[in-house]
């Protein structure tokens, strides 16, 4: 057959899968086979179309017989790099274009790609190696300075040696001197040049090029230029020849950059945490800090109410002189300060300029505090209105601790809902998209609000909150802040649905699912009732998780194609960006989250076990970014107090690092002794490539030691009873640890049995692994050894339930059920890992073959007595249910409304919202009570 009939027969494959027809492609894949059995371009693109149907071990075989034909197609090449990018194979992928490029070493496009594979792979040293081939040649510049990235960012890389690493920036220094043509053709290769220089401290060289005419044209229009040419003269200690380009730039060409104000504020005064704080002040600084101020103020004054950079930079000057003991007028900053507040007091930005600047002496503080008093209550326009929000910010913000009281924030709430109603009017005529000109209010009282329930203790604040704030969001829709403490409060109050519906309407998506699903994600298993078959929860954990998947199969494409495109300034970025996503604190929080759901909801088998087990210990193995953002809270409490934040963090502890490592521990081990699977089996049957190590810790230390090891900061990120069950996990994994390394079959058993059910499946043997002859023993084995003596439980397990219970008890009489079903879901989380623990002892041919009838005879006590604690925290967990349901409940919500809500809101209203609350807890804890009443029927033996 011509190739062109055979290309007319393959597109309909290819079209096929365009469309997401794989099951099409797979039928005619193999028409085509019947014909062609040995053609590479149809075994490579069905197994593409088996990838995509999620048949990993069918597209396994293929995979391996095309890469065994050492491919140089182009087309095989593509497919089979999607194919190898879906298993994760990416070394594969590069040793395949590298022998493509070996027996076609003419062809550049080929070589183009192997040196992208390997930039998809972060393997710098060989991509380096082929740039600088391809260089010497093609003769084109580009990949010269291909070659000159790549050994930079070998040189940035974590698993670089610092030794290694000036080397490879001389290496890199080294190419760019031998280049044909300069580095100021472009801003992106001059940028490339200027950060090797900066690195090196190689300043006259980096001087020569900046001070060129081109160098100062590429530094005036391109910012990431300018910023290594700054970084540069601030490295020479050129601080105050900054200071004058700012200043020049500032009065002449009327550049309004807070960074242009910044340089002249070194050059006068550098801060106090810098290295040069105390040197280079001059023979005579306080002249210096006049001329600056004689500067500063003529700025002031041209730029009237236009810009607000002059007037900061006063503040800014003083506060500096003042730290440097130069100020030559004691009032002055609180002069400057009133000065701002009436220039600037109508814009919504005053209460964070002037925040740095608060820390007044007792009499300064005095006069400004009643300064701000004096501003009129009564307003009939935006800027007056604006003006009193930034007065009651400021205000709050400065309040000392004996103002801080239940009396006085009571009354302080009363006047920010006063005002804000009052404020409601002048925004009658907005449309329904903008926001209330009062809304600051609002945000004022909610913060006010908590505070008066960490003061008291009481949840009536809450629900006043709860009422005022949603009544606010009916005038502002797109009031996202509120939301913010609305789902904080729900979460406190133990309504979770309410909380997971504000986070939907804010329709969080790619990035943000890192920096804010902690709003609703954080502790999220207390609220799960994932084993009642609801998976809301579950499934929002495996939403956040789209941006990783996406992060790891795009980001990639981004850096190839600022490579294409020469976008030195960029590539960098891409790839710290990719890494702080790839090893976020927040994706394997919200991991740990979703399995601890899991294992509620499926039956826990050792398919389960296995591939968790695989995950967690990547996981374990990284260091984590914590990208989460906390300040987009509103946080106006006092500066004496604990932040809004702080204040309203579910049972009072974050979900930190220590908090994830503490939880990996207790779940590695579970799932390490449950299985298997150890290190010679796992590396036989692990498909694609193993992630980087990039955790900081004692290579000499094994994985149990490190599991083992205990850290003081752990303790103090769990909450009491997370500590109680981290105690109990370990205690339990102590004592069973003897018998599953002796029941444990060896490993050539397990990979036989793997290899018979791949073989079963799949139709191939499993690549690599020979099946040894059983002798009939059916895969069990005879020990030559003795088993170990069978011991007691450890009292920690022995007790635990029964503590769990009276702590039960105890948490009933809170208000709110948040901390009942923290309690209930730990207790149930604690069963669980005992039958995991125990999986293994099921059978009754391993507990005979091992000899451990005796340790199975003591699982049976424990199980009753846990069995019987859980029955009755799932009794009592629906009853709960039905009281904080009924009406009266509802009523005690409705009756909690405080007199300064009452005459503006309706009642029906608060009733509305009442009955949202009563109706949300009542359904998490009626589906967490029937839930764990579901676990103990199926897990009763």
């Amino acid at each position: 057959m011509s190739a062109a009939a055979l290309d007319r027969q393959i597109r309909p494959i290819y079209d096929a899968l365009d469309t997401g027809s794989n099951k099409s492609a797979i039928v005619a894949c193999n028409k085509l086979l019947k014909k062609h059995p040995k053609n590479e371009l149809i075994k490579s693109l069905k197994a593409l179309a088996l990838i995509r149907s999620q048949k990993v071990e069918e597209s396994l075989v293929l995979c391996d017989e095309v890469l065994e034909m050492k491919p140089t197609d182009d087309g095989v090449l593509t497919a089979m790099m999607h194919v190898l990018r879906g298993l994760g194979r990416h070394n594969d992928m590069v040793t395949m274009f590298e022998e493509a490029y070996k027996k076609l070493p003419a062809n550049e496009d080929l070589g183009a790609q192997t040196f992208f594979a390997n930039v998809r792979a972060n393997h710098w040293k060989s991509a380096h190696q082929i740039a600088t081939r391809m260089f010497k040649q093609f003769q084109d510049d580009r990949y010269l300075y291909w070659s000159v990235i790549c050994a930079v960012l070998q040189a940035k890389d974590i698993a670089t040696p610092p030794t290694m690493r000036p080397i490879l920036y001389k290496l890199a220094h080294r190419l760019l001197s031998s280049s044909p043509t300069p580095s100021y053709v472009s801003a992106d290769r001059f940028h490339l040049h200027l950060s090797i220089l900066h690195e090196l401290d190689l300043f006259e060289e980096a001087e020569k090029l900046l001070d060129s005419d081109v160098g100062k044209s590429i530094c005036a229009t391109n910012l990431s230029c300018n910023e290594v040419r700054r970084d540069i003269w601030l490295r020479q200690g050129r601080t105050e020849q900054e200071g004058e380009r700012a200043k020049n730039l500032i009065v002449e060409k009327k550049d309004r950059n807070w960074l242009e104000f910044l340089a002249v504020l070194d050059a006068t005064l550098p801060p106090l945490s810098s290295s040069t704080a105390s040197e280079n002040l001059g023979p005579d600084p306080k002249d210096k800090v006049s001329r600056t101020q004689e500067l500063f103020s003529t700025l002031e004054e041209q730029d009237g109410l236009r810009d607000r950079s002059a007037s900061l930079a006063l503040l800014e000057l003083e506060k500096r002189a003042r730290a440097h003991g130069l100020s030559q007028d004691p009032s002055r900053m609180l002069t400057l300060m009133k000065h701002y507040f009436e220039k600037f007091g109508d814009k919504a930005c005053c209460f964070e300029d002037l925040k740095p600047f608060l820390g007044f002496e007792k009499d300064d503080l005095t006069q400004f505090i009643s300064f701000l008093e004096a501003v009129p209550t009564a307003f009939t326009t935006v800027s007056e209105l604006q003006r009193l929000i930034n007065s009651y910010k400021l205000l709050r913000y400065m309040l000392p601790e004996a103002e801080i009281t239940a009396e006085k924030e009571s009354e302080r709430v009363a006047a920010y809902t006063k005002y804000y109603f009052e404020g409601l009017p002048l925004g009658a005529s907005l449309p329904p998209t903008e926001l209330q000109h009062a809304d600051d209010l609002v945000l004022l009282a909610g913060n006010a609000y908590v505070n008066l329930w960490k003061l008291t203790n009481n949840n009536c604040h809450l629900l006043n909150a709860v009422y005022l704030l949603e009544f606010a969001l009916t005038k502002s829709k797109q009031s996202f802040l509120t939301r913010l403490i609305l789902m904080r409060i729900y979460r406190l109050l133990g309504a979770p649905a309410l909380a997971l519906e504000h986070y939907r309407v804010m329709q969080i998506k790619q990035v943000q699912h890192d920096t804010l699903s902690h709003l609703i994600l954080s502790r999220a298993s207390t609220f799960s009732l994932a084993s009642t078959g609801d998976l809301t929860l579950a499934t929002e954990c495996l939403e956040s998780t789209q941006i990783y998947l996406s992060n790891s199969q795009e980001t990639g494409d981004f850096v190839v194609r600022a490579f294409t495109a020469e976008k030195y300034s960029q590539i960098p970025e891409f790839i710290i960006f990719e890494d702080q996503l790839d090893n976020s604190l927040q994706r394997d929080t919200v991991k740990i989250e979703h399995l601890r759901m899991r294992l509620t909801h499926e039956a826990i088998t050792s398919d389960i076990i296995d591939m968790e087990l695989i995950e967690l210990k990547f996981i374990f193995d990284r260091t984590h970014y914590d990208n989460r953002d906390f300040a987009i809270l509103p946080n106006y409490q006092p500066k004496n107090s604990q932040g809004l934040h702080e204040q309203t963090l579910l049972f009072g502890k974050p979900e930190g690092p220590e908090w994830l490592s503490a939880f990996l521990k207790v779940y590695i081990r579970a799932f390490q002794q449950a299985s298997d699977l150890d290190d010679t089996v796992e590396e036989k049957l692990l498909i694609g490539d193993r992630p980087k190590q990039t955790a900081d810790f004692d290579k000499k230390l094994s994985l149990r030691d490190r599991l083992l090891q205990r850290s003081p900061a752990e303790a103090t990120s769990l909450t009491p009873d997370e500590a109680q069950l981290i105690e109990y996990a370990h205690a339990l994994a102590d004592w069973l640890e003897p018998y599953h390394n002796y029941a444990r079959p060896p490993p050539s058993v397990v990979l036989a049995e793997a290899a018979k059910q791949t073989e079963l499946k799949t139709g191939h043997p499993l690549k690599g692994i020979e099946i040894p002859a059983t002798n009939g023993s059916n895969g069990q084995h005879k020990k030559d050894e003795e088993p170990p003596v069978v011991h007691e439980p450890p009292q920690t397990v022995l007790k635990y339930f029964d503590a769990v219970k009276a702590r039960f008890d105890e948490a009933q009489s809170k208000s709110s059920p948040s901390e009942l079903l923290h309690v209930a879901t730990l207790a149930q989380e604690a069963y669980l890992l005992l039958v995991t623990e125990t999986l293994r002892f099921k059978s009754p041919s391993v507990v005979k073959i091992n000899k451990l009838s005796a340790l199975v005879t003591s699982f049976k006590a424990l199980r009753t007595n846990a069995l019987a604690v859980l029955k009755d925290i799932s009794a009592s967990l629906v009853k709960r249910g039905g009281s904080d349901g009924s009406s009266e409940s509802r009523s005690a919500c409705v009756d909690a409304c405080s007199p300064a809500l009452t005459s503006q809101v309706d009642h029906d209203f608060v009733f509305y919202h009442a009955k949202k609350i009563t109706d949300s807890r009542r359904k998490v804890l009626d589906g967490v009570g029937k839930g764990i009443a579901r676990l103990c029927s199926a897990y009763a033996t």
